[in-house]
């Protein structure tokens, strides 16, 4: 896994002691980051997020069990649409991220940096892509 980072200013001595990434999202919740030649988004940790084919955009199709083995990025009760990055009202309960309309998750397996065996699940779970 490679990261790199776009800095600014004074914020460039803080490359020395810190990861670098590609793109730094929602005030660094989500980040964009080169795994297999690809440019995935993950949290905040390096954990990846997936979509979900069988949501619509701007609408989650994931509750209950499906929730249980894919959590949903969920915002805080504070949060604001940045960009891309938008909320999806959940019916039970709170919101969660998308970006560009498709709701974003983790994959349950998922525990390090750079996991990515969430990748094609069913068919119907794929990397969230930059």
């Amino acid at each position: 896994m490679k990261v790199r980072s776009i800095l600014a200013g004074a914020t460039a001595l803080a490359f020395l002691a810190a990861p670098v990434f590609a793109a730094d999202y929602l005030g660094g919740a989500v980040k964009s980051v080169d795994i297999g030649g690809q440019q995935v988004l993950t949290d905040a940790n390096g954990i990846t997020l997936y979509i979900f084919d069988r949501d619509e955009p701007g609408v989650t199709n994931c509750y209950e069990q499906c929730a249980g083995n894919w959590p949903p990025l969920m915002a805080d009760d504070a949060a604001t649409p940045e960009g891309d990055f938008t909320l999806v009202e959940r019916t039970d309960g709170g919101s969660m991220w998308a970006y560009k309309g498709q709701p974003l998750y983790y994959w349950k397996d998922d525990v390090m940096p750079g996991d990515i065996s969430g990748d094609g699940v069913g068919g119907v779970w794929h990397l969230a892509l930059e």
